[in-house]
């Protein structure tokens, strides 16, 4: 996977619950297509989510699904996926 193919499929995932486990991103998002990684920023002294992270698609073409539905929710609460920009 090329870097400019991996930018196609990755999301920036917001809004997420202090709950929020990496295991729950991945199977929220497997349902719009293959993950192949998730990453959930944590805070680097208390070590607890800092809600938000990434999720990996192998296909760009799931990222076009994500973004058709209009409402996500995971652990009760409304997320804010959006396609990742490069940094």
């Amino acid at each position: 996977m090329s870097k400019n193919e991996e930018m196609e499929g990755k999301m920036f995932i917001g809004g997420l619950s202090w709950d929020t486990t990496k295991k729950d991103l991945k199977d929220y998002f497997s349902k719009f297509g293959e993950v192949v990684d998730c990453t959930l920023k944590l805070d680097p002294i208390t070590g607890r989510s800092r809600g938000f992270g990434f999720v990996l698609f192998k296909e760009s073409e799931s990222v076009d699904k994500v973004m058709d539905q209009k409402e996500h929710k995971l652990n009760g609460k409304v997320i804010d996926p959006k396609r990742a920009k490069a940094m």
